[in-house]
């Protein structure tokens, strides 16, 4: 028997791209899936694809940037399932364009979904993982976690602070004795709609020509499941996933 079979799994952004990839691998391998984006219609469609297959899924409509939506989706997965195992916090989005231009509105979106979205699942799954003593936490950042380039400034600050909250919130809860496990994840060019959220032409043009060379997010969503399928005593803190020929 798998160790995700009957997990209670979380995931945000779970409407497309590696959210969803995730949804199906880890269904298909016995969790139970509590899934969350705004887009009701995909919801639903990826619900029916997991329940067609056999697997168990529930959806809320979700906006990461509300402190209450998170508060009332961990207390849905709680009413319907009892307990929460994982969360995969994988909302997020990736405007970019060089500092000059004052995407002003954008930086403020990316801060609000990629940080404090960020945050707010934690906040919402930590109390009841931590009465449990049992937990998981998965967190997307990015190579752009890892490395600074031209036009993704603000971009790589908030996966940046995303790698900073893994890791901080690892230490917490290690030294709490509370067996919480966090995962920072960190992509490299993924196919996903994550980048058609750049607005700004001359950054989308040689973002497209970049992602030529993306892989699946089925590739992240298995990377995913191995993390969560080790034994509790265990934990996979970081994974940096890149196409074997991404050089940054």
């Amino acid at each position: 028997m798998s160790n995700i079979q009957d997990k209670v799994v979380i995931i945000t952004g779970a409407s497309s791209g590696i959210g969803a990839a995730a949804a199906k691998e880890l269904a298909a391998k016995g969790a139970k899936l509590v899934l969350a984006a705004r887009r009701e219609e995909r919801l639903e469609q990826l619900q029916k694809e997991i329940q067609n297959d056999g697997g168990q899924a529930i959806y809320k409509v979700t906006d990461v940037t509300s402190h209450e939506q998170m508060e009332e989706l961990a207390a849905y997965a709680l009413k319907e399932f009892g307990k929460i195992d994982v969360l995969v916090n994988n909302a997020g989005i990736m405007p970019q364009a060089f500092l000059f231009k004052k995407k002003v509105d954008e930086w403020d979106k990316m801060i609000d979904v990629n940080i404090k979205g960020v945050l707010y699942a934690i906040a919402a799954v930590l109390p009841s993982m931590r009465e449990r003593k049992s937990g998981h936490i998965i967190n997307l950042s990015s190579v752009a976690g890892h490395n600074i380039y031209p036009g993704g400034t603000v971009y790589c600050g908030t996966k940046y602070a995303v790698k900073a909250i893994s890791e901080g919130l690892r230490q917490e809860e290690a030294i709490s004795g509370t067996n919480i496990r966090v995962t920072n994840v960190s992509p490299g060019a993924v196919s996903s709609e994550l980048l058609e959220t750049t607005t700004d032409a001359e950054t989308k043009t040689g973002l497209d020509d970049f992602y030529k060379i993306a892989i699946d997010a089925d590739s992240i969503a298995r990377a995913i499941t191995f993390a969560v399928e080790q034994p509790s005593d265990v934990a996979i803190n970081e994974m940096i996933i890149r196409p074997t020929v991404q050089v940054g």
